[in-house]
């Protein structure tokens, strides 16, 4: 009798957690071991974008021209031949824009403000027209529920600033930039809590000043074979330190005049691959972090401690910028949060001959490293997204986060971009077919897995994510080759937006009561 009690009861059991597992994936719709409830109550959530590669509308309402109008117009610098004119017409359909928002439940959008809306000329008279779109865009998005994140620099510097002094190779750009920032802060800072000063600086001197494939398209490698001017051992470093003052000017001119009233803060975004060392050597350990050395490093030590990283020093010399005493005193110690720009890992390696560097003569070969997504047997790191770069390694985001901790005193941080894309242009799949994006659900749901077990279980002071990106969007050099978007555009048919698979995987996320 005793036996068939507990057989009867084993069995009442049994059945009860049948029933709770399935009654957790109907009505949880939990496919993934990641939720919302995986985070902080007041963590933020949201979507991020560009001016340039949003917008459109170049010419409209008085914006002056930025380096990218020129650098996308001229031949060859952009895969598909295309530019950015239209773009996703975002300029004027912001409004149903802001509602997809709302309608996949994100909190905040961290977009930009493009400067020459602003500043026509980079300075100057105010452009009331580029004051009042988004003195709109800002008061939609609060009416509804939407926290607006605005970033003053996303890489469209004044063409104007170009041409009257070479713009962030000039000191004069710091105290241009820091006005700037000024007028940003006047006229929407009293609903504008957040902001970002740079977004990417390292991919600016690197790929704008080292390797020239983005604007304003400047090196020196293979004696100008790739750009008309440009110096790759000297150039990256003098645009870099530019920009970090500039970032320190304008948070300085926040935080005197501004932000006790206000009540907001100031951060910077950076692009941070995460890298793991090709073997277990020494060589190649040491490579590994002077690679990050020469990418996050080059910018949050300044920004952090006072100087750049001691194996910067040794090994660029007299070609890297020195710090006075005041702009050390101005730049340490100048952020409120950090931003990351994180998106794919790879190896490091130990790149002790150096030829190609050697031949090439810039920037890229002073780190001694080489940095490639394949290991030494030929297998790659991760599954590739549509992108050459970019390989899907969801430990990377837990390894990052644990490393900025580590090394940097636990900052506040955000993720303001996390994504992959899929190819631009399937003319043989169906748009039912294409807004199945079943690797882009994969990624995020791998990401977010990570980063809330840097959270909970390491103590990463990680406090907001930023989805890159709402739409499929203009990808620089890479043209409209490259959709990242959660929204499909059809730049076939009036750029209307369709949503894929992963919004409906987002709301799921954000409303799961797992």
């Amino acid at each position: 009798m005793l036996l068939i009690t507990r057989n009867k009861h084993f069995l009442i059991i049994s059945i009860f957690l049948v029933l709770n597992l399935i009654t957790k994936y109907v009505y949880c719709d939990c496919l993934t071991n990641v939720s919302r409830k995986n985070f902080p109550k007041n963590f933020v959530f949201g979507t991020a974008s560009s001016a340039y590669q949003y917008e459109g509308a170049v010419k409209e309402d008085g914006r002056g021209p930025s380096v990218w109008d020129k650098f996308a117009h001229q031949f060859g610098k952009v895969i598909d031949f295309s530019n950015a004119d239209v773009a996703e017409d975002h300029y004027h359909r912001y409004l149903d824009d802001i509602k997809l928002m709302k309608d996949m439940g994100v909190n905040a959008y961290r977009f930009s403000i493009s400067w020459t809306r602003i500043f026509p000329n980079g300075t100057g008279q105010i452009n009331q027209a580029g004051v009042d779109h988004y003195n709109n865009v800002i008061n939609a998005l609060l009416a509804n529920g939407i926290q607006p994140w605005v970033t003053m620099y996303h890489w469209d510097t004044p063409q104007a600033l170009e041409d009257a002094y070479k713009s962030w190779l000039n000191p004069q750009i710091i105290d241009d930039f820091g006005a700037y920032a000024e007028t940003l802060y006047e006229k929407f800072g009293d609903r504008v809590k957040h902001w970002i000063t740079l977004n990417e600086p390292h991919t600016v001197a690197f790929s704008g000043y080292d390797i020239g494939i983005f604007a304003p398209g400047r090196c020196s490698i293979l004696l100008h074979l790739f750009c008309r001017a440009g110096n790759s051992a000297t150039e990256p470093y003098i645009a870099a330190h530019n920009l970090l003052l500039a970032h320190a000017t304008a948070a300085n001119i926040y935080r005197t005049k501004y932000q006790k009233k206000q009540g907001g803060s100031i951060g910077a975004s950076f692009d941070v691959m995460w890298y793991e060392p090709a073997t277990n050597t020494t060589g190649d350990i040491e490579a590994t972090q002077r690679s990050q050395d020469f990418q996050l490093g080059w910018f949050l030590d300044p920004l952090m401690f006072g100087d750049y990283p001691s194996s910067m020093r040794q090994r660029v010399r007299d070609r890297l910028p020195k710090f006075t005493a005041e702009q050390t005193a101005l730049i340490k110690g100048s952020l409120d949060f950090v931003g990351i720009n994180h998106y794919t890992t790879y190896y490091a390696r130990s790149n002790k001959t150096n030829i190609i560097g050697l031949l090439l003569n810039d920037a890229l070969a002073d780190s001694g490293t080489l940095t490639l997504p394949y290991g030494h047997d030929g297998k790659p790191i991760g599954e590739r997204a549509n992108s050459i770069w970019l390989y899907i390694v969801p430990r990377g985001m837990r390894e990052l986060m644990n490393y900025i901790k580590n090394k940097y005193g636990n900052p506040t941080v955000y993720i303001t971009e996390n994504g992959m894309d899929d190819p631009g242009n399937t003319p043989f799949k169906s748009l039912k077919d294409t807004l199945k994006d079943e690797k882009r659900i994969r990624y995020y749901s791998g990401y977010l897995e990570n980063l809330a077990a840097a959270i909970n279980e390491d103590g990463c002071n990680v406090k907001g994510y930023f989805a890159w990106s709402l739409l499929d969007n203009w990808e620089w050099a890479a043209g409209y080759t490259s959709r990242f978007g959660l929204y499909y555009v059809d730049y076939k048919d009036n750029l209307k937006r369709y949503p894929k698979d992963s919004v409906q995987w987002f709301k799921n996320f954000f409303n799961s009561t797992c």
